[in-house]
């Protein structure tokens, strides 16, 4: 076994590879950029190592330089996690030049596997349904976004393919530039806009075209070879809730799938493995019919260790990093098929900085307050004081529980999620949750599609009469502790003829506007909710948890997470209950982008998310219809379109590319035409 491992990656996957690596006795060496300087996973190594500036193209993606900080460190091999260099040949290449054991599978097996056109022609040889397609080595599928050629080649095969298709990058998964095409006018623009994304998440922008097939489920089979021609099935996931074509809640084994269709599909994934002599560990995913789960095709081998991957551990009981490490120091699997046992089931919610309420627009922000539930699994990268930037992936934690059946498993994730307390960050939790108690979910029945149907994303929650009053509360406190000591402050807004109302007002992302009244203090506070009768009130902070204060309205106590933050001088709450959490601001600014959610305010296009602008696809001057892209911005490896509101005439750009941009910031402005 290795004395030495060199994760290259980040976030809580670095420090799940490094939990492992601590309990075997091996020295764990993290990379870094300069953004991650202070990330936990490099708190947590035994060493770190710089390899450059935020821009993961120059740091987490630069191969040079993460070959030479494994060599500099003594490390003996190289685990890639997942995502960033994990399926690139060139760097398992590199790995083995440099005389380091690439904890995965050889170079050659990466091009093979890895590359989704050619791991398709390998299935197909062996006789197992593949969805119609389009790729092949010397097409023009990786010319820039300006090539007309490789556009018209590509409208072309998917005219013959027949629309609806799906557009994928060939180097890379996660969701990461897929595209789904409707109609031909669509195609160059979802091209140039996947190749993009492809070229920023993987460093290769070549693509290839397949089917889109709708009402599908999404089944896959981990898989694991030792590289000399024996493949093992660890059983087999679903993970067909998914936003945006990237997963968001997994589960194992795979419900409502007949016993001899599973079979089949484990023979086919192990089949497809053992021809190419597969080392390590792999996925090998397929798309199911909903309404026939007989019915499936092939879709994509993912070379690398799963994000999902806890739930396989869960119900197997395997340490699959350790499966990993074994298999690469040459010490074979250590078990037979027959002796593989699946017991219960486990459901995995992956927790993202995003709005989850808000169309999943990415989010950033510092963590003011973080707590993991109890009684469940949690891979987490963060803690409080982790700054969620734009330069990378946006997940943050993930949420696995278990229970003798599927059932159990999904109340325990319901629960789990409810006191899950992230507060400083937009995230998903409270989408999560829903997802968790659908019928469609506990039924077995989801489809890919399913998250879309439900438009989850389009509907912000807001604070109930009880939240609202703990907010006015929590924050009135907050300002009498922050308060200079004196006796005026410490009995409140008393006049002669008795306690004065203090009004609290403030407003949510979503522009809802919300007003409290507080009268008197103590055992005699009451609140005044939309001019209703007064409520008693009162607020106390938790004995177990500062963050958490009990307030009670009207004798009916409910407990919430609060937390506290200054952005650009404006004074801003978060409180938290049952996984949802809310952002507050006291002094009004805009915030009706977030309630449109278009990212747009009359004739103005404002961004809804911080990021980077890569295409400013107008010019002023230009004529615009509603829904003309002007602007695309970039965020956590995802792009987003800003589109003309209004008729009219582009009649400012106040970005180009390249510019970093803030949430709600004014990028450009249409005005209506004047005819003369």
């Amino acid at each position: 076994m290795f004395s030495s491992v060199l994760v290259a990656n980040r976030g809580e996957i670095a420090i799940r590879v490094m939990r492992t690596l601590r309990r075997l006795g091996i020295r764990s060496v993290a990379i870094f950029s300069e953004a991650d300087r202070g990330a936990l996973h490099v708190a947590l190594a035994d060493e770190g190592m710089l390899v450059g500036p935020a821009d993961a193209v120059s740091s987490y993606l630069d191969i040079g330089r993460v070959v030479a900080a494994a060599v500099a460190s003594g490390a003996q091999a190289v685990h890639p996690g997942y995502g960033f260099l994990s399926e690139n040949a060139d760097f398992a290449e590199a790995c083995e030049r440099a005389g380091l054991v690439f904890i995965g599978p050889r170079s050659e097996t990466i091009r093979a596997m890895g590359d989704k056109r050619a791991a398709k022609d390998a299935a197909a040889a062996l006789g197992v349904p593949t969805i119609p397609g389009f790729h092949r080595e010397d097409a023009t599928d990786d010319a820039s976004a300006d090539d007309a050629s490789a556009d018209v080649e590509f409208a072309d095969h998917a005219a013959s393919i027949g629309f609806p298709v799906m557009v994928k990058p060939a180097a890379g998964g996660g969701g990461k530039g897929m595209r789904v095409v409707r109609e031909a006018a669509e195609v160059t623009t979802a091209l140039a806009s996947a190749r993009r994304e492809a070229r920023s998440a993987f460093g290769d922008d070549s693509l290839l075209l397949e089917k889109y097939i709708p009402n599908a489920r999404h089944v896959e089979v981990q898989i694991l070879g030792d590289g000399e021609g024996r493949v093992i099935h660890l059983g087999d996931r679903d993970c067909s809730l998914q936003r945006r074509h990237q997963k968001v809640i997994e589960e194992a084994p795979a419900p409502n799938l007949p016993d001899e269709v599973r079979a089949r599909i484990h023979a086919d994934a192990v089949a497809i493995a053992g021809s190419i002599r597969y080392r390590g560990v792999g996925t090998v995913e397929f798309v199911v019919e909903a309404g026939d789960p007989s019915n499936y095709f092939f879709l994509e081998v993912n070379t690398r260790l799963q994000v999902e991957h806890p739930v396989t551990e869960t119900v197997t009981g395997l340490d699959l990093v350790e499966l990993q490490l074994e298999v690469a120091a040459g010490l074979g699997i250590p078990l037979a098929q027959d002796e593989l046992r699946v017991s219960g089931h486990a459901v995995e919610a992956r927790v993202y900085a995003e709005d989850g309420h808000q169309g999943f627009l990415p989010a950033s922000g510092t963590v003011l307050t973080y707590a993991e539930p109890p009684g469940v699994r949690v891979d987490s990268g963060i803690t409080a004081g982790s700054v969620i930037g734009t330069w990378y992936d946006p997940l943050m934690l993930k949420v696995i529980a278990s229970g003798p059946d599927r059932t159990a498993a999904f109340d325990a994730l319901h629960a789990a999620l409810g006191s899950t307390v992230v507060l400083g960050v937009a995230h998903n939790v409270g989408v999560l949750r829903e997802l968790a108690v659908d019928p469609s979910v506990r039924a077995g029945s989801m489809t890919t599609e399913l998250i879309a149907s439900l438009h989850l994303a389009e509907k912000p929650v807001p604070l109930d009469d009880h939240a609202a009053a703990a907010a006015a509360l929590a924050w009135l406190e907050h300002d009498r502790a922050e308060s200079p000591p004196s006796l005026w402050n410490s009995i409140g807004a008393w006049r002669v003829s008795g306690y004065a109302p203090v009004s609290a007002q403030f407003v949510d992302d979503a522009g809802q506007n919300y007003a409290v009244k507080i009268i008197g203090a103590g055992s005699e506070r009451q609140v005044v909710l939309r001019e209703d009768k007064p409520c008693h009130a009162s607020i106390t902070t938790s004995a177990a948890r500062a963050y958490e204060v009990v307030v009670s309205l009207d004798g009916v106590a409910r407990t919430y997470s609060v937390a506290f933050d200054c952005v650009g001088g404006e004074d801003v709450m978060w409180v938290g209950r049952g996984g949802d959490a809310w952002r507050l601001h006291r002094s009004r600014r805009d915030h009706q982008a977030g309630k449109s959610g278009s990212g747009t305010r009359g004739g103005e296009v404002l961004s809804p998310m911080p990021g980077t602008v890569v295409v400013v696809g107008r010019s002023v001057g230009e004529s615009v219809s509603p829904g003309a892209v002007i602007v695309v911005v970039e965020a956590m490896k995802m792009e987003y379109s800003l589109a003309a509101p209004i008729d009219g005439v582009v009649s400012s750009l106040l970005v180009s590319k390249g510019m970093q941009v803030a949430r709600n910031q004014l990028v450009a402005t249409v005005s209506p035409e004047v005819s003369t």
